[in-house]
Parts: structure tokens; sequence; C-alpha cells
């Protein structure tokens, strides 16, 4: 075969487009740091990039969500300490007030103070955070307490024929009354997850029975009953404090989520505020005595449990979800090397590369120069 001076040229002028060709990928690795800019260079690397900065993006997300999971975490339990720490000022103020010495009006002036901290207690139900309330449950946006005199609406408000009793509960003794039957002027509540403990209800609210299984089975009465102050037994609406019991989770992990939430319904509830507003109305009765008082305190003692409990349980999650950020972190460690092994270009083996390449270029540039026959301008030079 016949090698024209044609065919020397354009082979010459093909190569050194190629070797162009290749200083400009090595060129775009180096100065991008990536193996390659476009999927068509390498699909495989590019498919492969494409899951691992899925992966990377989720464990971003998964970071942010654990921000929010601590914001809810957190401010949940400084409400619930302040919460108890009110709770245990009640209760160091209900334990003076049951000294015989302090006379009606010293009472009263306790039950103006126990006031002031059942409302701080609402302030601390209606805790946001970011603008959300974190006691009532999945109802972020409304306040689990709007209107406090729902809470105390007087017995006689059971005989208003325009009241629906299912939505009444009575408070007594640190447990919540629902009503099962009513019969001209009785009305009876039973105590709720104890049939046997019940609460009747007559003459106008004026008149307050309680009955509860009698603890002596030798006893020949099997039931004991006690008849009640009427200001003892506080009737509320089942609304009056938040009723969502629903969760509030978070996805911090793929198909693994927490729930942030405390259930408003173990603490702030019906009867803890009603609770203390007997503890109120019991100190401001110049008839109760400091014994009498006692069982008020046992009361209080129960709700700082309850609050001890929940924050335990809170507590309990705190520590989980250090644990998952801890795996979460060393994951987002993995995807990233993995997505850098993938997309990353070797720098140094790309400059050394681009160095050859380069020497091989200008090599080809002098071979190209001879191998071109003259032409006529350089006669003319």
């Amino acid at each position: 075969m016949r090698v024209t001076q044609m065919m020397l040229s354009t082979n010459s002028l093909r190569h050194i487009n190629q070797g162009y060709n290749r200083l400009a990928s090595l060129q775009d690795q180096l100065a991008t740091g990536k193996k390659i800019t476009r999927p068509s260079q390498d699909p495989v690397v590019a498919m492969k990039g494409m899951r691992y900065r899925t992966q990377v993006t989720e464990v971003e997300q998964f970071k942010r969500n654990l921000s929010e999971a601590y914001n809810w975490l957190d401010t949940a339990d400084a409400a619930l300490d302040q919460a108890t720490e009110t709770l245990r000022r009640i209760r160091e103020l209900a334990t003076q007030g049951a000294n015989d010495s302090y006379n009606a009006e010293e009472r009263a002036n306790i039950a103006k103070e126990i006031q002031q901290l059942r409302e701080h207690l609402q302030s601390l139900a209606n805790t946001k955070s970011s603008h959300r309330f974190i006691f009532n449950g999945t109802d972020t946006t409304n306040a689990p307490i709007i209107d406090m005199e729902k809470i105390d609406i007087g017995l006689e408000t059971l005989f208003d024929p325009n009241t629906e009793l299912d939505k009444i509960e009575l408070s007594y003794d640190g447990k919540i009354f629902k009503e099962v039957s009513s019969d001209g002027g009785q009305i009876v509540f039973e105590a709720v997850g104890q049939e046997d403990v019940q609460l009747i209800v007559e003459e106008n609210g004026n008149k307050v029975t309680f009955t509860r299984p009698n603890p002596d089975s030798s006893a020949s009465e099997p039931t004991i009953t006690e008849t009640l102050r009427p200001a003892d037994v506080i009737a509320s609406y089942n609304d009056a404090v938040s009723i969502n019991t629903q969760t509030v989770e978070i996805e911090l992990l793929k198909g693994v989520t927490i729930p942030v939430n405390v259930d408003p319904a173990n603490i702030f509830n019906n009867a803890l505020f009603g609770d203390i507003i007997r503890l109120e109305h019991a100190l401001n009765d110049p008839s109760i005595s400091g014994k009498d008082l006692t069982g008020y305190i046992d009361n209080i003692f129960g709700h700082i449990d309850q609050f001890v409990a929940e924050r335990a349980e809170l507590g309990a999650r705190v520590n989980r979800v250090e644990m998952m950020e801890s795996r979460l972190m060393e994951q987002e460690v993995s995807a990233k090397n993995i997505m850098s092994n993938n997309e990353d270009a070797d720098i140094e083996q790309v400059i050394i590369n681009l160095t050859i390449q380069e020497t091989v270029h200008r090599a080809a540039l002098a071979v190209g120069a001879r191998i071109i026959q003259p032409s006529l301008l350089d006669f003319l030079r």
C-alpha cells in the first residue's frame, strides 16, 4: 500500500488531537478532583456514585433529624425537671400547712402560693419547642391547656340538663372517675381501671359518697363507705387537659424511629391539677385538721413519682439516641469513604500522567513537524 503525504499528515493530526483530548481529560481530573465529569466517561462509576451519594444524603438527613430529636428530648426533660421541683415545693407547703400551729389565715396564704405554683405547672404543660407544643401529642399547634376553668367546674354542673356526663371526669385521691350510670338525682362515677371504687354524687352535688373494697378480707363489711366533703371532689371536662396521646416519632436510622414526646396523660392530667385544687380547698377550710392534710401530701408524692418515672423513661430514650448518633457517625465516615474511592481521582497519579502526556504531546508535535513536507511558504521565507 502506498503511503502518501496526506495520509501521514492526517494520521499525525489525528494522534495530536487525541493527545489533546487526553490532556483535557487529565486537566479536568486535576481541576475537579473527580475521575469523571460526565456519566458517558464511565457509566459504571456514575451509577455507583449516584447510589453512594444517596446513602450520604440519607446520613446527612438523619443527622438533621438527630438535632431535632435532641431539641425535643432536652426541652421535655427541662420542663419535667421544673415541674418536679414545683411539685416538691407544693409538697413542702402542704407539709407546713399540716402543722396545727398554723392558723386559718396562714393556711390561706399557703393556698395562694400553691395556686400560683399550679398556674406555673400549667405554663410548663404548654411548653413549646420550635413553636410546637411538646406535651400535646401530635397536635403540636394547639396548647394542651387552654382554659383552666374547665378543670374545676363544680359538682352542681353535673345536674345541669345541658351537661353531657360522658365528657365529665371527677378527680379524687389521685384517681380519675368516669360516669357509669345516672338515675334521677344520683350519678355514679367509677374509678378508671378499678370497677369496685366509686363516687356517688347526690342532692345537686351537695352530697358525695365514696365506696371502696375493704382491705380486711375478714371484716363483716366487704365495702367501706365514706361521706366526702363536696369541695374535696373536683369535676372537670375530660378535654380540659390534652387528650391526644399519639406519639411524635422521628426517623434516626433507615426504618428506625424514636418517640421524642412525653404522653401528657401520664403527667399533666386532670388528676394532677384536681389534687392540687383539692389541697387548695382544704387549706382554705378552717375545719380541716393537720392530720386530714396528710392524705393530700401522699397524693402529691404519687404525682412526683410519676414525673420521676417519665423522666427516667425519657433519659433511657436519650441514651438510645446517643448510641444511634455514634452509629450514624460511623456510617457517615464509611459512606463518604466509599464514595471517595469511587469518584475521587488519585491526584498524585493524575499529575504523573499529565506530565507524561505533556511529554508525549510535545514529542508528537515535534515528529509531526518533521513528517509534514515543507510548503511553498517555507521556500519563500
